[in-house]
């Protein structure tokens, strides 16, 4: 009885899970309650919540990959978590609520979809993201002026790039900053003459390893890679994606490697590298048998 007794002090039993949001809400304003709440919780700034912010929408991405439903429950609730932190620490300081979170993205859904909402029609997707990008640069040029209206910087310059958040993967930045570019026509039209930048970038990271210059080699280094992103717009693939899918390609041929080894009785520490090799090409071999076959 004592130990229950102790858990009914520190355990609020009116505070128990629920379907609302509103519970997620009044949980957060406790936590973060100067004389009340969490030490942790109450030090936490939007600085210092952002990383976990992007941590865990990278895990929700992860759960749709592995097609894990239960844990992809889980992981858009700590994404949630997340919504709401941000928005009890804004409420806080007298910028805005979850409430105005919640009116501003249902307004924005409205109104960026008026052939479903409204009156106006279109058939097929491409139709309707065009309407979409006209209705969001409407809305673009009416935030400019509301934060105008409220005491913003209208007066330094803007830029068209100056949307594409700083945060995001690298490859993914450099897609969204060039196909902004190609917004306004500085862009290749096809693919060959990318290609052929591709190869004047090779030849320059050539030059920059034979300098030895290590800033040089990371620039051009860097060139290629934007150019490569440049190329997998083109050619309509994801760099972002693209990547990842070879990064599981080598994780799984590795793992096929490290199999056979111990099947051997050795280690790929104590292996050389051509008999990795040539485990490497017997995965690749039945890794393509296998795509046949399928």
């Amino acid at each position: 009885m004592g130990n229950f007794s102790h858990a009914a002090r520190w355990y609020d039993l009116s505070m128990e899970p629920s379907r609302d949001i509103s519970r997620l809400i009044e949980i957060m304003a406790r936590l973060r309650d100067p004389e009340t709440g969490c030490p942790w919780d109450v030090e936490q700034t939007f600085a210092t919540i952002a990383p976990y912010t992007i941590e865990e929408a990278y895990e929700v991405a992860d759960a749709i990959e592995r097609r894990d439903m239960v844990d992809l429950a889980d992981e858009l609730g700590d994404l949630l978590l997340q919504v709401v932190y941000h928005a009890r620490m804004a409420e806080e300081a007298g910028d805005f609520a979850f409430g105005d979170v919640v009116e501003a993205i249902t307004t924005k859904m409205i109104r960026r979809h008026p052939h479903v909402f409204g009156d106006r029609r279109v058939t097929g997707g491409k139709l309707a993201k065009g309407m979409w990008d006209q209705i969001k640069a409407q809305e673009k040029a009416e935030k400019a002026e509301r934060k105008a209206a409220h005491g913003g910087d209208d007066s330094a310059p803007v830029s068209l790039l100056d949307e594409v958040p700083r945060a995001l993967p690298a490859l993914t930045r450099a897609l969204k900053v060039q196909k902004r570019a190609a917004t306004v026509g500085f862009d290749w039209d096809t693919a060959p003459p990318i290609l052929a930048k591709i190869e004047e970038e090779i030849g320059e990271l050539r030059e920059a390893l034979a300098s030895g210059k290590q800033r040089d080699i990371a620039d051009e280094f860097g060139d290629l890679l934007f150019a490569m992103v440049n190329l997998a717009r083109h050619i309509d693939v994801e760099p972002e994606s693209a990547l990842d899918g070879s990064t599981e390609k080598f994780r799984r041929r590795f793992r096929h490697i490290e199999a056979r080894l111990v099947e051997r009785g050795t280690t790929p520490a104590a292996a050389s590298l051509e008999e990795m090799e040539t485990l490497w090409v017997e995965a690749k071999l039945a890794e393509r048998a296998a795509k046949n076959h399928d």
